[in-house]
């Protein structure tokens, strides 16, 4: 699968779904698996649109690239705005999770559901690009 690059606006999260879901299917992921990889890259990739690009005045782009060895799909997703790393964003508690969305403070909450969907995650700051990389793993079916 080819790279995929799109401007870094809220315009663009319907041609990275697409790619996200082409890989998942590439990556004979389950429908299940599959909606849950697309839910983390779409967190991280409106964090980045919104507060990365449109907050801090910036534009650029996203870069989405694609691997598949043995029985995993890697994801990555990079762009130029603001370093962030979301593995440093306080994460809701089990308490916090009880609450409603009025009781709760704002934020960490898709980092969470990023965390819980995927089976690995990471984020590396690469020069002056975020590099947000997405692991699922899947069954290799054989047959008799």
């Amino acid at each position: 699968m080819e790279t995929l690059t799109v401007p870094g606006t809220l315009d663009s999260l319907s041609p990275i779904a697409s790619y996200v879901m082409d890989a998942a299917r590439q990556a004979n992921l389950d429908k299940k698996r599959a909606y849950k990889l697309r839910l983390a890259v779409d967190e991280i990739v409106s964090n980045s649109i919104i507060h990365g690009y449109q907050e801090a005045g910036l534009t650029g782009d996203l870069t989405l690239s694609m691997a598949i060895e043995n029985s995993t799909l890697t994801l990555v997703v990079e762009d130029s705005g603001l370093a962030y790393d979301p593995m440093h964003h306080n994460l809701p508690t089990e308490d916090d999770l009880g609450k409603s969305l009025m009781q709760r403070e704002h934020g960490g909450l898709g980092i969470y559901l990023v965390l819980e969907g995927v089976d690995d995650f990471r984020y590396e700051r690469i020069g002056d690009r975020n590099r947000n990389i997405f692991v699922m793993t899947h069954s290799v079916e054989t047959t008799d």
